[in-house]
């Protein structure tokens, strides 16, 4: 017997989404600004610096001091814009005015339509606060409004906050890469979760639902949680969650 031989469903007239820009993305609650050391160094070290468990899982930090940190920001931005990656946002509060978190898009390969956001890292000041989520929307609806099919989250499998998060953010698990890689001295097994286009225009939704003043009370309690909304798209669920 001739065993049939499966390929992958055509896509037809595809081409390559753009990299990231330097425009600035602006929401209600949020606004992005490429990083800049001398602009945002400052800022962004005076909120990290109250809490140095904002480091733990990452590759980097925490930073002696401010100069420490500026330095790591402008060796972040040193290279050319037009083909750097990773691509690092600041985080401005739209509320307060001040500078309380980074993110960037990386590992972005726009001839396989491929983006993933990461180097999240939001002072305590900026941790759960709409601002925090329409930051997570908005790169999210640049990378699918530019073409990108795929968007994608990874995480030391033992941070247990970011794979909550990427739940309730939408995305969908899609296993474990075990000894996928060393920081600190010591071994990391990567969590992978993504979002695919066809989830996109569903997630969308849940989102501007979320984010919507209607969706607060007087107190700024909300009256909808999204992971309620984006479980009802989501397509693949984390076993520890």
């Amino acid at each position: 017997m001739i065993e049939k031989r499966m390929f992958g469903v055509e896509v037809p007239g595809w081409v390559p989404p753009a990299r990231p820009d330097q425009a600035p993305k602006d929401g209600r609650y949020v606004r992005l600004e490429r990083l800049d050391a001398d602009a945002h160094a400052a800022d962004l070290y005076r909120g990290f610096s109250v809490d140095d468990a904002v480091w733990d899982y990452l590759g980097y930090g925490p930073f002696s001091s401010a100069s420490r940190y500026h330095r790591w920001a402008k060796d972040m931005t040193a290279a050319d814009s037009a083909t750097c990656d990773p691509v690092f946002w600041a985080l401005k509060d739209q509320e307060t005015g001040r500078y309380g978190g980074v993110a960037s898009y990386l590992r972005i390969a726009p001839d396989a339509g491929s983006i993933e956001v990461g180097h999240i890292c939001l002072a305590p000041e900026m941790q759960r606060t709409r601002a925090a989520t329409e930051t997570m929307y908005l790169m999210m609806k640049w990378a699918f409004d530019a073409g990108y099919r795929r968007y994608e989250w990874k995480c030391d499998a033992l941070n247990m906050p970011s794979r909550r998060a990427a739940q309730r953010l939408g995305f969908s698990y899609e296993g474990v890469f075990r000894q996928h890689m060393l920081y600190k001295g010591r071994n990391r097994d990567t969590a992978w979760f993504a979002i695919i286009d066809s989830e996109w225009p569903g997630l969308r939704e849940a989102f501007e639902a979320w984010l919507s003043p209607a969706n607060f009370d007087a107190n700024g309690r909300q009256r909808e949680k999204l992971a309620d909304l984006t479980g009802l798209v989501r397509s693949g669920a984390d076993p520890l969650q």
